[in-house]
């Protein structure tokens, strides 16, 4: 047997240990390998495991041995999901390793920014103390008006931290969710993005990215939001119009960002859609890294190789995502 992973980057050694004491050949491939060079390794291999690179239908077709596809991650809009569907093949993800913790992630970011810890620890850094000047005041949580866009686990995660945890009001915006259940979850609904904007001074992102979503959040929706608004983003870069959030930042329309993710990555410092906000004391910019604690990788790994040894073993592979796409299948899957 032989499996793919790709991005080794984002190292997973107890995947890739799995594996092979399984005795499967394993040949990892870098991020941003060319789709010809993706072609050729996948010629002769029964599984392939991704995590960013595109699997397109001209990969999957060059490969005729392939048995299954592995996103060790929740998205799976880098998968053509028909192309593998009319070969058979079936896609599965791990959706359910990392809600708490991307949670966790976005309200970090929201914090730093509300207490501008970016700032304040730069200027200790750089004088060895700072006098409290006008320009380090920071803000609560505690009163504040916190606007989720989208309330999903990790929404619903954010809600109770806020909320229980800071005593902030917590609004929600989500037509796939009814009021009830936002209500359960501390979170009053609202039907209306932009009259939710209005109100709020935190809003943080937490919807797939999709046909509906993509650019959700553009010029018309940033100029709803306070001079003082904060916006985080831990979901998908392109939920955003990134041009316009730059120039609402620069101009000083918004109050800050705190971004774990972007439409291109990786990011860079320069020539990117994003590399006029590097270094800017009210916007933190994270490497797509609020996933990456020790408790979430030991269960994205555990998950991740128990869906391979489903597929190498020739048993249905479990699919525990709700995603439509992946609901989709009907061929060597089961639905948990």
């Amino acid at each position: 047997m032989k499996a793919v992973r790709t991005d080794r980057e984002l190292e997973c050694p107890g995947i890739d240990a799995g594996l092979r004491a399984r005795g499967v050949e394993l040949v990892t491939l870098p991020d941003g390998i060319p789709e010809a060079d993706l072609m050729q390794a996948v010629a002769d291999a029964d599984l392939l495991l991704m995590c960013y690179t595109p699997i397109t239908a001209r990969v999957i077709e060059a490969a005729p041995r392939l048995n299954g596809i592995v996103k060790y991650g929740v998205g799976v809009d880098a998968i053509d999901i028909p192309a593998a569907m009319r070969r058979g093949i079936p896609v599965v993800n791990v959706p359910d390793y990392a809600e708490e913790t991307v949670a966790e992630g976005a309200f970090a970011l929201m914090i730093a920014l509300a207490k501008r810890l970016p700032s304040i620890t730069a200027a200790v850094s750089r004088d060895g103390w700072i006098w409290p000047e006008q320009r380090w005041l920071g803000r609560d949580m505690s009163g504040a008006t916190l606007g989720l866009v989208g309330c999903g686990k990790i929404g619903r995660s954010m809600a109770r931290m806020a909320g229980q945890g800071f005593r902030a009001r917590v609004l929600g915006f989500d037509p796939g969710i009814d009021a009830a259940t936002m209500h359960a979850a501390g979170i009053e609904k609202v039907d209306d993005l932009h009259v939710m904007l209005r109100a709020c001074d935190f809003v943080s992102l937490h919807c797939v990215l999709n046909d509906r979503t993509r650019g959700l959040i553009g010029e018309a929706e940033l100029a709803c939001l306070k001079p003082s608004a904060i916006i985080v983003n831990v979901s998908r870069g392109a939920l955003i119009d990134e041009a316009a959030l730059v120039e609402a930042i620069i101009s000083g329309r918004i109050g800050g960002a705190g971004l774990d993710v972007y439409s291109v990555e990786p990011l860079a410092k320069s020539g990117h859609p994003m590399s006029a906000l590097f270094g800017r004391d009210n916007v933190i910019l994270f490497p797509h890294l609020t996933f990456f604690t020790q408790g979430a990788m030991r269960r994205l790994e555990d998950d991740t190789l128990a869906r391979c040894f489903e597929i190498l073993e020739g048993r249905p592979v479990t699919v525990r995502s709700f995603d439509p796409r992946l609901r989709a299948q009907t061929s060597g899957v089961s639905f948990g």
